[in-house]
């Protein structure tokens, strides 16, 4: 599980000119931006969480394949991903709040 956000390339800052800094065909800004790492990080903690769970029935069942360690441990990946994924939710909320209580 990856949540590393990839910096922008001079490339894509180039192209930040045009109409409330969005290219011509990109849908979310540059390249989906924000939004469209935000939809990959969701994912891959729902993985996680998915794959957590199927362990977590296989060790529950007695197979002997899958480890007890190796259960714990994509508890706790998904158990992060998750607190991270709550962490930049609340962060997005405060900042809407804070714009929305700015004064014009």
């Amino acid at each position: 599980m990856d949540l590393r956000i990839n910096p922008l390339s001079s490339q894509a800052l180039s192209g930040l000119g045009g109409v409330a800094g969005k290219r011509p065909g990109a849908a979310g800004g540059v390249d989906g931006g924000f939004s469209e790492n935000f939809k990959s990080a969701l994912k891959s903690v729902s993985q996680a969480q998915n794959e957590a769970s199927r362990l977590q029935t296989q060790v529950q069942l007695g197979n002997p394949k899958v480890s007890l360690e190796e259960t714990m441990l994509a508890m706790q990946k998904s158990q992060i991903g998750f607190q991270a994924t709550l962490h930049v939710r609340n962060r997005m909320v405060q900042a809407y709040t804070d714009i929305m209580n700015m004064s014009v």
